[in-house]
């Protein structure tokens, strides 16, 4: 009995030495970005000096970092896995690459963009995102995950996560910006997870103004919606201050909120069991327009692998637009949700 005891104190002790050696290791590597930086700018592209007077096109999407596509679960939504396997991340990657072939758009904002991450197979997403289109593409990226090692799912651990938001354009940007979000998770579950952020290019017009394309990924696992509400009031801040210079604005990516009024569940097959999706307010941003398509969902549940006609589907990636933009046209593109727990959103718009 007495060794018995001894085997179930050492095995204790060995636990709390993993738990806060991984909370010590986590605290002195902490991702800890000042409040605003200068991102650098990949000038592969063809760069256009200014945009002229025409109808444009932009496209988002949410690519789950190639590790979330038909066959997966996660972990984190009720699932059991971490990752699936490195042969479907692989298949995953290859269609999210062809389908933005397939899709071709002037603007094209993602998340969730791995570079070097366990989860992911240590594949160089950003970079051979980057390298496949750089031929038409200028691009740029900005971190929003970065942690050297993430302790959980105990048994198979995540490991090292270096994620973020790129943005590609075919026309040249002046100027990039990243804006660290306001918010954090509690101790110690914000040394874990994402440090938000907005990644903001600036494309020159022939007028002397800006259009301006901020790519969005905001909280998730976020249930009160605190760490949303300060984000959302940060963009506020940026988009009017932006708008007041006369410059022209998009904002597209993933929300991880319905649009106002949109009801989370108008798109539904599956039974949402637990689940539920706050809305943006109604007045977050007077006489701005917020652009989807209600005949497309763009997440899915990852609670188990896609099932047609069983997973709960809703709307959360979308876009909000300056009064002084036009949009002609928004489709969601339905790929039956085969390479991401996302579906991409392309609209085209002018400038008035």
């Amino acid at each position: 009995m007495k060794m018995l005891i001894k085997i179930i104190v050492i095995l204790i002790v060995l636990m709390l030495i993993y738990i806060i050696g991984n909370i010590v290791y986590a605290k002195i590597t902490y991702f800890n970005p000042a409040t605003i930086e200068s991102i650098s700018i990949n000038n592969n592209a063809k760069a256009i000096d200014s945009i002229k007077d025409k109808e444009y096109s932009a496209l988002i999407w949410n690519i789950g970092y190639s590790g979330l596509g038909k066959e997966a679960d996660f972990f984190y939504d009720g699932g059991k896995m971490m990752q699936p396997s490195e042969s479907l991340v692989n298949k995953y990657f290859e269609g999210i690459l062809n389908t933005i072939e397939q899709n071709p758009a002037d603007f094209i904002l993602l998340q969730e963009v791995d570079s070097f991450s366990k989860r992911s197979y240590y594949i160089e997403e950003m970079n051979l995102i980057k390298n496949t289109f750089s031929s038409a593409y200028q691009s740029t990226f900005a971190l929003n995950y970065k942690v050297n090692y993430i302790p959980q799912p105990w048994l198979k651990p995540m490991g090292r996560v270096n994620s973020g938001l790129m943005t590609l354009s075919k026309f040249e940007a002046n100027k990039t910006v990243r804006h660290q979000l306001p918010g954090e998770f509690d101790f110690p579950k914000q040394l874990f997870f994402l440090r938000r952020c907005l990644l903001v290019n600036y494309y020159p017009l022939a007028n002397g103004k800006n259009l301006v394309m901020v790519n969005i990924h905001n909280s998730a696992y976020d249930d009160e919606g605190k760490l949303k509400k300060q984000e959302m009031e940060y963009l506020k801040t940026i988009l009017n201050d932006e708008y007041i210079k006369g410059n022209y604005i998009i904002c597209g990516g993933d929300w991880n909120q319905c649009p106002p009024q949109f009801p989370y569940n108008q798109l539904a097959k599956g039974k949402e069991g637990d689940y539920l999706q706050t809305n943006v307010d109604v007045d977050f941003i007077p006489n701005w327009q917020w652009i989807f398509d209600t005949k497309t969902p763009t997440n899915r549940k990852n609670d188990k692998p896609f099932d047609t006609e069983k997973t709960f589907v809703t709307l959360i990636d979308f876009y909000l637009v300056s009064p002084n933009i036009e949009v002609t046209s928004c489709k969601g593109i339905s790929n039956n949700f085969e390479f991401s727990d996302h579906q991409p959103v392309a609209i085209t718009f002018k400038l008035k």
